[in-house]
C-alpha cells in the first residue's frame, strides 16, 4: 500500500495537532473561540510574530460572524495559510544557498553562470545579466534573498521561466 502523499500546501497531521493544541491553549474557557490578546499569544507559540495592524487584519479576513473572535475553523485556515507561507520561504531559501555558493548572500553573475552551467542549461552573458536585472530591485547588480524570493513566487522556477522563450 502506498503512503498518501501530502498535497502542496496541505498540513502534517503533526502540525494539525500542534494548530488544535495552540487553539486550544489559549481558548482558556473552551468556547471554541479567541480573541485577539489570545491570538497574538497563540501565533507566538506557533513561531510567528505578528504585528498589531496585521492582527486585527487577520481577524478581519477571517471573521465571518463580525463578532471579533476567531473560531476554531476560522484559526484553522488562517494558519494552514500562515505555515505554508513559512515552508514555501524555507525551500526557497534552501534553492537560494545553492546558488550562493561563496556566502555573500547575493546571488552574483558568477553564481547564476555556474548553476545555469550545471544545469546544462545554455543561456549567453545577455541573457543572464537580464535576468539578473530583473530581479534586482535595490539596483545593486546583485540578486539577494527578498529580491530572490519574490522572484521565486512569481515565476516558479527561476532559470527555466526567465530564460524561456515564449516565441517558439
Amino acid at each position: 500500500r502506498r503512503a498518501m502523499k501530502k498535497k502542496p500546501g496541505a498540513l502534517t497531521e503533526e502540525q494539525l495537532d500542534e494548530i488544535r493544541e495552540a487553539f486550544s491553549l489559549f481558548d482558556s474557557d473552551a468556547s471554541g473561540m479567541i480573541d485577539i490578546r489570545e491570538l497574538k499569544a497563540a501565533m507566538r507559540a506557533l513561531g510567528f510574530e505578528v504585528k498589531n495592524e496585521e492582527l486585527k487584519k487577520m481577524v478581519e479576513d477571517v471573521d465571518n460572524d463580525g463578532n471579533g473572535t476567531i473560531e476554531f475553523t476560522e484559526f484553522l485556515g488562517m494558519m494552514t495559510a500562515k505555515m505554508g507561507e513559512k515552508d514555501s520561504r524555507e525551500d526557497i531559501e534552501k534553492v537560494f544557498k545553492l546558488f550562493d555558493d561563496d556566502n555573500t548572500n547575493k546571488i552574483s553573475f558568477r553564481n547564476l553562470a555556474r548553476v545555469a552551467e550545471e544545469l546544462g542549461e545554455n543561456i549567453d552573458d545577455e541573457e543572464l545579466q537580464d535576468m539578473i536585472n530583473q530581479a534586482d530591485r535595490d539596483g545593486d547588480g546583485e540578486i539577494n534573498i527578498d529580491e530572490f524570493y519574490r522572484i521565486m513566487k512569481k515565476k516558479g522556477n527561476f532559470l527555466e521561466d526567465m530564460s524561456s522563450d515564449d516565441d517558439f
